[in-house]
């Protein structure tokens, strides 16, 4: 049995590999140098660096970075394989220079057991391409009404720390009350889908002005704030840890950067779509734009990259959410929400925070690899790109502008927003504990 939160992986990404010599690398967007991975370890940074028989890997200046880790990932497996499996989706996490993912507990069977997360952690072992964390539910069949099996999926093989109903919303205050007692025994988090539903019932998207021209129902901005303002109480009076998943407005950033004054254990992430998207795409009709929490306004996409940028918002998360042909290809009304984000994440980044100068390539390392990791209490992810570290890596090609193509996605699914969009960067390599997954944009 693997150490709490501590993967070791499987097959090829398990055993001992052999030396890589990256030529010129920029690390974290600083001065070009060589890099020698040996094994699975970072053996040595600088200049000048040689390596007998080592596969030499011209870097030409790209941005080498830590491997992503991503606190949110719909993988699907078990029960809707026709969306999305552990193997495809990681697969689409190796392309997007993720080497750790943490896969949601909306699965059919939920993953409310230590049985159902050891099967999601297994596959992941096996994929081989990434470290598949399982997020357990906080109540019985994400029903709200009953805790789960917290301490059995944390004492399991998977060693789970953390827990959501993602998806829907804990909205019973004594729940989530007994849920963060809980998993404060053994440092784990709760991940909140701040989502009041008296509030949205029947809700399509942002309400706001958009929504009263459409027609469309409203899911207005305090259906979110609501939850996020009684749950940093609930956690600031347990003395627990509480994550805000995918924040979406203005008053939530608020309330977490109230919250932080406090002095309180409280996260937040935010999507890379909520960081670009706002509601007025939503004119078109086009399903693809269906999400929640809902495509908010300009002043929202503003007030989240900022709070990213100062630290309020500790990560960005994906909120890949993969959804077949047919649940997408249908009237507004009918389709599912959500939206592919694994393999485009990094480009849409670099896009909205790096190449507006809100964050280097340093702070995004902060925020989609170093903060996710830390929250998720996982070993090995998240460190530094230095000697004797994990060779968890990906390099990427700031200089890329290409058209989104979801033909070439690794994705069972293709319903991603950015399809036609021209986004810059791409990542040509990436590396799991020093095996390459990806090898000039192929998965290896």
């Amino acid at each position: 049995m693997a150490g709490k939160n501590s993967i070791t992986g499987a097959g090829g990404a398990q055993g001992t590999t052999g030396k890589t010599l990256l030529r010129g690398a920029s690390v974290l967007g600083g001065p070009p140098q060589d890099v020698l991975i040996d094994g699975q370890t970072i053996a040595e940074t600088g200049s000048g660096i040689t390596a007998a028989g080592a596969e030499v890997i011209e870097a030409d200046g790209r941005i080498l970075l830590p491997g992503l880790v991503d606190l949110h990932t719909h993988l699907r497996e078990p029960g809707r394989e026709d969306s999305e499996t552990v193997l495809t989706g990681t697969m689409a996490a190796a392309k997007g220079g993720f080497t750790a993912v943490h896969a949601m507990a909306n699965t059919f069977p939920v993953a409310d057991t230590a049985g159902v997360v050891e099967q999601v952690w297994r596959l992941g072992r096996e994929s081989g391409y990434c470290d598949v964390q399982p997020v357990g539910a906080v109540t019985v069949g994400l029903e709200g009404k009953q805790l789960a099996e917290l301490g059995a999926m944390h004492d399991s093989a998977a060693g789970v720390r953390v827990f959501s109903d993602d998806g829907k919303c804990v909205d019973d205050a004594v729940i989530m009350r007994r849920a963060l007692e809980y998993v404060k025994a053994f440092d784990g988090v709760v991940a909140q889908h701040a989502q009041e539903p008296r509030l949205t019932e029947g809700a399509q998207m942002n309400e706001g002005t958009v929504s009263a021209e459409l027609g469309l129902g409203g899911w207005p901005a305090v259906a979110e704030e609501s939850v996020i303002a009684r749950d940093v109480l609930l956690a600031a009076h347990v003395g627990s840890r509480v994550h805000i998943c995918h924040l979406s407005t203005a008053g939530s950033v608020e309330l977490v950067r109230w919250a932080k004054s406090k002095g309180w254990n409280v996260t937040a992430e935010v999507t890379p779509h909520h960081l670009l998207l706002t509601d007025e795409l939503v004119r078109s009709y086009d399903p693809v734009y269906k999400v929640n929490p809902p495509l908010r306004t300009e002043a929202d996409v503003n007030a989240l990259r900022e709070a990213l940028a100062d630290g309020t918002i500790d990560c960005v998360a994906t909120d890949h959410a993969p959804h077949p042909h047919e649940d997408k290809d249908c009237e507004w009304g009918a389709a599912a929400m959500g939206m592919v984000g694994l393999e485009t994440a990094l480009p849409v980044l670099q896009h909205t925070m790096v190449e507006t100068g809100l964050l280097d390539w340093a702070g995004l390392a902060e925020r989609m690899s170093y903060r996710p990791a830390a929250i998720g209490r996982l070993h090995g992810q998240g460190r530094p790109v230095a000697a004797g570290e994990p060779a968890n890596l990906l390099l990427i090609d700031p200089g890329y502008r290409g058209t989104v193509d979801p033909a070439g996605f690794a994705s069972r699914s293709r319903n991603t927003p950015y399809e036609g969009r021209e986004l810059p960067g791409r990542v040509t390599h990436t590396w799991l504990r020093g095996r390459a997954t990806l090898v000039d944009g192929k998965l290896a």
